[in-house]
């Protein structure tokens, strides 16, 4: 398949162009029509040329895993910009689905009137790409919508504190030029100037009682932290790993993380959580092997992945290996021992996280640590 993808390249991307450009309210510009199935086409190429070599498991750091599971891969950050550009045009989720619906189209059209054959492995590498290209573009179309809809509701709300402070402002206003025509003039409180400020008091009374209400619920439906970079966190954690990583005669790789994504939560934390992750991965991954810290955005999550090459998880360990001291004698990794595990799990739950393992038979095992997603700053 990848021969016939290779050849037909232009035709392809010629087909979609044409059909995306055709769709009712797809209003496309010349940048998107040119450049983003023609990338993603580059992708898919270079996926089944690595399942042709003799390590075909290095194809899921550009495709991605079977299965839906999120995972940092050269598909899913080019699919989450083109859904974020998308979003851009004003355009709704199911016309996201249709531009690779459209390629997926283009290519079985033309291999039935080239009359060419393609094994079945090669139709699951295809689905698969685009199950996971459909899917981060849609997690990153909605993530930047319900952006979009809360800088909508702050400007509500930024608008409504504005009219509060015209209100208060005219009601102090009325209450001042009573208080003063009162003092100047000896009147007694008790007449129509009274009156006039005694109104204007309650007035006020009750401006600041409802703003006090309206804070309340504010505060008790969320708690406001300060968002941090990923990106230096990241950078950081490895930084410091990096030199335990060669004691233990291993290697550790930190991919480049999206200076635009942030998280908030205890820094110190974090920190200490990821370390000990990193510090069980060096101390059980084999000498020589790749140790792989990578940290991306799924959705309004935020995911940072430790990954080691310990040959795998025995049967039944995974399911207990957070808990405190916890030994298993047909586990020749000697993962989940001691505390290490548990106060890593422990500091990720505090900051309203969660962190999992999941098994890679023969390989390894790869512990997810799940934060929620902030923006940075402006």
């Amino acid at each position: 398949m990848h021969v016939f993808l290779a050849n037909n390249r232009e035709e392809l991307a010629r087909r979609c162009r044409i059909k995306v450009g055709c769709r009712p309210g797809r209003s496309a510009t010349e940048r998107q029509l040119q450049d983003g199935i023609p990338l993603f086409l580059e992708q898919l190429i270079h996926t089944l040329e690595i399942e042709q070599s003799n390590r075909p498991q290095d194809s899921r750091r550009i495709s991605g895993p079977a299965g839906g599971g999120a995972a940092l891969s050269d598909i899913g950050a080019a699919s989450a910009l083109h859904g974020k550009a998308l979003l851009g045009l004003g355009l709704s989720v199911d016309q996201v689905v249709h531009d690779y619906g459209d390629l997926c189209q283009a290519i079985t059209d033309l291999a039935m009137e080239r009359d060419a054959p393609f094994r079945v492995d090669e139709f699951r590498t295809l689905n698969r790409c685009l199950d996971n290209a459909i899917s981060d573009a849609v997690t990153e179309f909605s993530y930047q919508r319900d952006i979009l809809l809360a800088d909508a509701s702050a400007d509500e709300s930024n608008k409504r504190m504005g009219f509060f402070a015209y209100e208060l402002r005219d009601h102090l206003g009325t209450a001042a030029l009573a208080f003063t025509a009162a003092k100047a003039g000896s009147l007694s409180l008790s007449g129509a100037t009274g009156a006039i400020l005694e109104r204007s008091l309650l007035n006020l009374e009750r401006l600041i009682s409802s703003s006090l209400d309206d804070v309340r619920v504010a505060r008790a439906a969320t708690q406001i932290l300060r968002a941090f970079s990923l990106s230096h966190f990241i950078d950081e954690i490895a930084a410091a790993a990096a030199l335990s990583a060669g004691m233990h005669g291993c290697t550790l790789c930190a991919p480049r993380v999206d200076n635009e994504l942030a998280l908030t939560g205890n820094r110190a934390l974090l920190i200490a959580a990821v370390a000990n992750l990193l510090q069980n991965a060096f101390r059980f991954t084999q000498p020589g092997s790749e140790v792989r810290l990578t940290a991306y955005a799924a959705g309004n999550l935020i995911l940072i992945d430790v990954a080691d090459h310990c040959g795998g998880l025995a049967k039944g360990v995974a399911e207990t290996m957070f808990q405190p001291f916890c030994r298993h004698a047909s586990d020749r990794t000697g993962l989940g021992l001691g505390l290490g595990l548990t106060i890593a799990r422990q500091s990720v739950l505090a900051n309203g996280g969660d962190l999992g393992v999941r098994d890679v038979p023969g390989t390894g095992c790869i512990f997810t640590i799940s934060l929620p997603r902030n923006k940075m700053p402006t």
